[in-house]
């Protein structure tokens, strides 16, 4: 029997059903919200670390469902304490770096380039001045997203300077009280791509690559939460190889990769997904998605790749 911690909220979806699969298998699976997280040190010496709920301290594998919010400092303890796991070797999937760089979108963006893959043109800045000029760099028409952000929340399109004027004048604020709570002063902005209305999600799990397409008529956006239609689709082997290569960049083993054919004939990588979603592809391809992650949490677990 396998001890697996369920990182995320209990009530979820995905996390419900991949319990329920594990349990099914005769493994142990045991739902852990982020804001349970403890861990000591000091004191007994020869007690060493020790991390609570103990279902996450004895675990064979920590499979993070959803990403940590809260506090700056929240935030910092809770990917130490991933870090700190991994350390003494338990499996955590996806890895403590692989979520750090995958949450950070500017971050991600920079060492897919990196590695020789094309992204949209992004600029990141934190002043007025700045923000004002990556607008008028990227053709005063801009795509506007939080840094750390999924699921299309806070995506919009920037085309006139009155769409451009509340990030300026939250960024003037910051400037005059940096300590002063809210949003942040840094902007992200990418170049907006035209499309003909579709884009394409492979969903790398180990080995195994599954695709769907995501079609919209209605919004640019093609976010499934937003109402895009998901479809059953067999992407062009290049397709995959470049998801993996987009995968490996970030160091994620399970991955949503999104990739948009521009209406420009350039094929581009968007996103790198480490928390990725399943439930839109399992009913556009009618396959059982959550037993195919499952087969892999229990490789990794039980450490029975080959060398």
């Amino acid at each position: 029997m396998l001890r697996m911690a369920l990182l995320g909220e209990p009530t979820g979806w995905h996390l419900g059903r991949l319990a329920a699969a594990i349990r099914g298998r005769g493994h142990e699976a045991c739902p852990v919200r982020w804001n349970e997280l403890a861990a000591e040190v000091g004191g007994n010496a020869a007690a060493g670390e020790r991390f609570l709920p103990e279902a996450v301290g004895r675990a064979d594998c920590v499979v993070v469902r959803g990403m940590p919010t809260g506090a700056l400092e929240d935030v910092i303890f809770r990917m130490d304490v991933l870090g700190r796991l991994a350390q003494r070797g338990t499996a955590i999937v996806n890895s403590p770096r692989s979520l750090e760089v995958a949450i950070d979108k500017y971050l991600s963006l920079a060492r897919m380039q990196e590695a020789g893959i094309a992204v949209p043109r992004t600029i990141v800045a934190q002043d007025a001045a700045g923000i004002e000029q990556a607008w008028h760099d990227l053709g005063r028409i801009a795509v506007v997203k939080p840094l750390f952000g999924s699921r299309g929340r806070g995506i919009e399109r920037l085309t006139t300077p009155a769409d451009l004027a509340p990030y300026l004048d939250a960024a003037r604020l910051r400037a005059g009280n940096p300590a002063l709570d809210g949003p942040p002063a840094a902007c992200y902005l990418q170049e907006f791509v035209p499309h003909d209305g579709w884009d394409a999600r492979i969903f790398l799990i180990g080995d195994d690559a599954l695709a769907m397409r995501r079609v919209s008529n209605e919004d640019w956006r093609l976010n499934v939460s937003r109402g895009a239609r998901a479809e059953s689709w067999t992407p062009p082997d290049e397709w995959v190889a470049l998801a993996r290569r987009a995968a490996d960049a970030v160091g994620a083993s399970i991955a949503g990769v999104d990739l948009l054919p521009a209406a420009d004939g350039r094929l581009l990588v968007l996103e790198v997904n480490a928390v990725p979603g399943w439930r839109g592809l399992e009913g556009a391809i009618g396959r059982d998605v959550t037993g195919l992650v499952v087969d892999y949490l229990e490789k990794v677990a039980a450490r029975t790749f080959p060398d």
